[in-house]
C-alpha cells in the first residue's frame, strides 16, 4: 500500500482520495480550511461537497499543506486549475526528495494557455519531480462515492507511471485505462466543458434534444481539431476522455458547467451565475483559453467562438444560436480535422 497525499478536499479531490481510502492506502487529504479538515477527521463526512456521504474511517485530513506534501509518497493534486500554479510553487519548498505527481483537474490556463502537466512541470524543480500524470475521464464525484462504476484514464509521457496510478486507484467500481497521448487526454478534458456551458444554454433556451445531439457531435469535431493541430492522437478523442466525458458533462444533472450554462440560456447574467454557483466553472476560463488556442493555431471553432461571445461580449444566447445555424453550408466529414 502507498503513502498518498490529496491536495485539494472539493467534491472531486474528496471523492479521489475515498477511493484511495477504500484501496487500503494511506492517504491523507489536505483542505484549505481548518474547520473541513476537523470535519473530514472527526466526522468522515464533507456536507458542503457531498452531502449525505460518508467517508472511509481511514481517511484522515490536515489544513496544513506541508504536512500532506511530506506524507506522500504520491501526490494528487485536486484544486481548480487557476490555483494550479500557485500551490505548486508553495509544495516544491516543501518536496523532500522526486514524487509521483498525479492532477485530476480539467483545464487551460489562459494567455500563457499551458495545459495542466505543463503547469506543474514548468513549477517544480526537476530534482522534485518523478513524473505527471492526469487522472481524467467521465467521472462525476457524486456518483463515485456511490460506488457507481466509473471508468477513467491514467495519461503520461511515462507510460511505467501511468500503470503505477492505474494500479493505485482500480478496485471493483473504479476502473482505470491507460494513454500515453498527455496532449489529448488534457485537451479533452479541458474543451468538453466549453462544449458543457453551450449544451445548458440549448437547453435553457428550450431547444430540446435535436439541438444538443448536434452540438455534441459538433462540439467533439471542433476539439479533435484543436487537438489534432497540438499534437494528440486522433483517436484520443472517441475514448473516455474524449467522447465519454464529454457526454456526461453535457448531459449530466451534477455537471456545473451545464448549470450554468442553463442558468444563461434563460437569461441570467454571468456575474450572477457565478457568483450563485458556490463552486468553480472551469469552462468559463476555459472558454477565454480556447478562444486563444483557435487563434494560435488557426483552428476553426465556430461553437467555441459562439460562446465566447456571449460570455465576453455580451452577446444574447439566442442571438449566439441563430448565428451559428445561419453559417455558410458545409461538408460534414471533410471538416472532421480540418479547418471548416
Amino acid at each position: 500500500m502507498k503513502k498518498v497525499s490529496v491536495i485539494g478536499a472539493g467534491s472531486w479531490g474528496t471523492a479521489v482520495a475515498f477511493v484511495l481510502a477504500e484501496n487500503g492506502h494511506d492517504c491523507l487529504l489536505w483542505a484549505r480550511r481548518d474547520d473541513l479538515s476537523s470535519e473530514i477527521l472527526n466526522e468522515h463526512t464533507n456536507k458542503n461537497y457531498l452531502p449525505g456521504i460518508q467517508l472511509p474511517k481511514n481517511l484522515a485530513a490536515t489544513s496544513e499543506l506541508d504536512v500532506a506534501v511530506k506524507h506522500g509518497e504520491i501526490l494528487v493534486i485536486a484544486v481548480p486549475t487557476k490555483a494550479i500554479r500557485g500551490v505548486c510553487v508553495e509544495i516544491n519548498t516543501m518536496i523532500e526528495g522526486p514524487k509521483l505527481i498525479v492532477h485530476v483537474s480539467k483545464g487551460i490556463e489562459p494567455d500563457s494557455l499551458k495545459r495542466i502537466s505543463e503547469i506543474i512541470t514548468e513549477e517544480l524543480t526537476a530534482s522534485n519531480l518523478k513524473a505527471v500524470v492526469a487522472l481524467s475521464g467521465p467521472s462525476h464525484a457524486e456518483e463515485v462515492v456511490l460506488r457507481h462504476p466509473t471508468t477513467v484514464t491514467a495519461a503520461s509521457d511515462d507510460m511505467q507511471a501511468a500503470e503505477e496510478v492505474q494500479d493505485l486507484f482500480m478496485n471493483q467500481y473504479f476502473r482505470v485505462y491507460t494513454n500515453n497521448d498527455l496532449i489529448g487526454v488534457e485537451i479533452g478534458a479541458a474543451l468538453k466543458n466549453v462544449i458543457a456551458l453551450a449544451a445548458g444554454i440549448t437547453d435553457g433556451l428550450g431547444y430540446g434534444d435535436n439541438a444538443k445531439a448536434a452540438l455534441i457531435t459538433r462540439g467533439l469535431a471542433e476539439i479533435s481539431r484543436l487537438g489534432v493541430k497540438m499534437g494528440a492522437h486522433p483517436l484520443t478523442f472517441s475514448g473516455l476522455t474524449g467522447l465519454g466525458d464529454l457526454i456526461v458533462t453535457c448531459t449530466s444533472v451534477h455537471s456545473r458547467n451545464w448549470k450554468a450554462g442553463n442558468m444563461l440560456g434563460k437569461g441570467n447574467s454571468l456575474e450572477d451565475v457565478v457568483s450563485g454557483m458556490g463552486m468553480v466553472i472551469e469552462g468559463v476560463r476555459t472558454a477565454k483559453a480556447a478562444h486563444q488556442l483557435a487563434i494560435k493555431y488557426d483552428v476553426s471553432m465556430p461553437l467555441t467562438e459562439a460562446l465566447y461571445t456571449v460570455l465576453f461580449e455580451d452577446v444574447p444566447p439566442n442571438v449566439m444560436v441563430e448565428q451559428l445555424m445561419n453559417r455558410m453550408k458545409k461538408q460534414e466529414v471533410d471538416d472532421l480535422f480540418g479547418n471548416e
